[in-house]
């Protein structure tokens, strides 16, 4: 067991290596169909959830007890993963330990042969999306069916997920239409593209699968190291059907989401849904624990992933990162995020939390893509004011922003360079700097409606992207000799 807190390598078995974040994300800006959904989207979730935070009194002193909870767990890991471990073999289950994502995915597939089956249904995971375990499964000949109606309509459509808590956020109803008809069987001719009309029609479609299903494979957003009980949130109950009805029942989970005790979610379940969902509460909120005769999977495993995870810890400043709880909230408040969707990251971790997680899992290492990555921000820190366990996200961007340059793996930024030290020249003289704002304001002469569409020479980069403002006819400054 001691093997898992070797800082073994890892990695995101599911990353996209093909691009770094600024070339996917040019594309992505210039997709008018997906800037619209995904500010239609993140909006209403901001929205909602703030109303929801609102309802709460003791809300900062939840967020407060939630991350010094979690703090404690990454302190005391290595002896809380081997207490969970006597836990759930006390109850009747088996504890598998994972180093990296090939590991993890060889466990999987014995264990699936090992039931007899050569298909399963999958709850909404991602671990099992960042180790790959579907692609693997699939090269096994066995077929793994997601039966969250997101990941559905993503597996559906041969698509990857853009959000961690709603994969397909990147699509709109007209477009998830046409995927079920595509590509669903028994799906009827005339089917519409009524919200209500589609989820039945999944459900048609799934009700078939958890009927015959012998394995099932699931994640888990917590488990109690004092009781070996592991816990899952979702929405449509189709957790719930995976979790009761196949014999076999199989767990991936990542080695930081334990918690000490039981009596921890009373704070993390309270965090969770409203940061999320924007609900008081998860609509199904699902505990097991070991095995019950004649009651749910007889044969229940557990499989504990490290896959870079040891290097995350190792890392005084970035193991905060292990805290989260993936509720997404920093994607939805993110400008980044909101204009870019979450394939830009080309990684199963989108948004502020995949910007520094990725990186550390993976290890940065020059011409990884992954080394982009805390680039991919404005350091606004509106991810830190919405995490509810407080992970200081744009001080962990600082930081692996240091590593990368300082280490070689992150690209050149000579032009940045030399744009920050003559801004510094200029703004350390106060005659310099007003000679700045004069020459500025002149250039109002060529922006078009009050902004610049393009600009000449290297500068064009910032244009290519984005707009920028006109400076003002006169400079709004303080002339400290005249003020009071």
């Amino acid at each position: 067991m001691s093997a898992v807190f070797l800082g073994l390598p890892g990695g995101l078995g599911n990353i996209s290596a093909e691009r770094a974040f600024p070339a996917a994300a040019e594309d992505a800006l210039a997709d008018s169909q997906l800037r619209a959904n995904l500010a239609h989207a993140t909006g209403t979730i901001r929205e909602r959830r703030l109303a929801a935070v609102a309802e709460v009194a003791d809300w900062e002193d939840l967020r407060r007890a939630g991350e010094a909870i979690k703090t404690d767990a990454m302190r005391r890991l290595p002896e809380l993963l081997q207490q969970l471990e006597r836990s759930v073999v006390a109850r009747g289950g088996h504890v598998h330990w994972a180093r990296d994502a090939d590991e993890a995915n060889r466990i999987v597939t014995d264990l699936v042969r090992a039931a007899g089956a050569d298909e399963v249904v999958k709850v909404k995971s991602m671990a099992t999306q960042e180790i790959g375990l579907n692609e693997h499964l699939e090269t096994e000949g066995i077929r793994a069916v997601e039966t969250d109606l997101a990941e559905l309509i993503v597996q559906l459509g041969d698509d990857r997920p853009s959000h961690i808590l709603v994969p397909a956020i990147h699509r709109n109803r007209h477009e998830i239409r046409d995927i079920f008809a595509a590509r669903m069987p028994g799906i009827p001719h005339d089917l519409g593209d009524d919200p209500h009309e589609l989820a039945m029609a999944a459900r048609r479609y799934l009700r078939e699968k958890f009927m015959t299903a012998r394995v099932a494979v699931s994640g888990a957003n917590f488990a109690a190291a004092d009781t070996g009980t592991l816990a899952v949130v979702e929405s449509e109950g189709n957790g719930r059907m995976c979790l009761t009805l196949p014999q076999t029942l199989i767990s991936v989970m990542g080695i930081e989401k334990v918690l000490p005790s039981l009596t921890d979610l009373e704070v993390f379940l309270q965090l969770l849904p409203r940061s999320s969902t924007a609900e008081r509460m998860n609509p199904y909120t699902s505990l097991w624990t070991g095995v019950h005769p004649g009651d749910g999977p007889q044969d229940v495993h557990l499989v504990l992933l490290d896959n870079g995870r040891s290097r995350v810890l190792a890392d005084e400043v970035g193991r905060a990162a292990l805290n989260c709880i993936r509720c997404s909230a920093c994607l939805n408040v993110c400008p980044v995020y909101e204009r870019t969707g979450g394939h830009a990251y080309g990684s199963v971790y989108p948004g502020p939390i995949g910007a520094i997680l990725s990186p550390m899992l993976t290890g940065m290492q020059p011409g990884d893509v992954t080394s982009t990555l805390p680039f991919a921000s404005t350091l606004c820190g509106a991810c830190y004011d919405a995490c509810p366990v407080r992970i200081d996200i744009p001080s962990i961007l600082v930081h692996l922003r240091t590593e990368a340059v300082e280490s070689g793996a992150g690209a050149p930024h000579r032009g940045q360079d030399l744009a920050m030290a003559a801004a510094s020249w200029t703004m350390s003289g106060s005659r310099r700097w007003q000679l700045a704002l004069r020459l500025a304001s002149w250039g109002r002469f060529l922006a078009r409606a009050g902004r610049f569409r393009r600009l000449p020479g290297p500068l064009a980069a910032w244009t290519r992207s984005r707009d920028l403002p006109a400076p003002a006819h006169r400079p709004r400054r303080r002339d400290r000799r005249t003020s009071r």
